[in-house]
């Protein structure tokens, strides 16, 4: 269920204090510790939360899509660049939103309505990947004509989920010569890096 319609102050600094109260509770704690109460407390702003969001699925869908807004621009970004396979990779490797990532994951797993809008997203993050990453497959530096763009992009996703995943844990064997095989893939396909990342 998509999260309501946007009311006309929705833009305002209390809004945005909500939003960033529920994110630092969501890092620090985790989904289950987010509550209206926990978030007003935080913020510093009784009584406030409801004036903004009906219902707590409607704040973490509005979170969520925050986050997300952030990243497909920053991901855009990386496709445009010279070597975009390469800094796809590089973008995929980065840790930084992973945590509050494996939060909005868990929290799906309990709310609908979160797991449909991060499908949604992921669908939209994916065709972006596709369409830039379709040029990339087809140019003449591509080593394996027959490599899909679809394949690609899953493979590189799946390994860096899976790469982050095991180091949370600080399991990395295997690590190393996984990585190393990922990259001779995207060298074959994209030449050298020019840069490092």
């Amino acid at each position: 269920m998509p999260a309501r319609r946007r009311r006309p102050h929705d833009d305002s600094a209390t809004r945005t204090a909500l939003l960033d109260a529920a994110e630092a509770l969501m890092l620090e704690e985790g989904y289950a510790a987010v509550s209206s109460r926990r978030i007003a407390s935080k913020a510093g702003l009784p009584n406030a939360i409801h004036y903004y969001f009906e219902t707590m699925d409607d704040l973490f869908i509005e979170l969520f899509r925050r986050g997300a807004t952030r990243s497909l621009a920053r991901q855009e970004e990386v496709l445009a660049s010279p070597q975009p396979l390469w800094a796809f990779w590089d973008l995929l490797l980065d840790r930084s939103n992973g945590d509050l990532n494996t939060e909005f994951i868990a929290l799906a797993n309990h709310r609908k309505a979160i797991r449909a809008e991060i499908a949604e997203s992921s669908r939209t993050f994916r065709r972006a990947q596709l369409a830039a990453l379709a040029y990339v497959i087809k140019t003449p530096k591509s080593a394996d004509a027959s490599s899909s763009p679809e394949a690609l992009v899953l493979l590189l996703s799946a390994v860096s989920r899976f790469l982050i995943t095991e180091n949370a844990f600080d399991l990395d064997i295997g690590h190393a010569e996984v990585l190393e095989f990922v990259e001779r893939c995207i060298r074959d396909i994209e030449g050298d890096r020019l840069s490092t990342p």
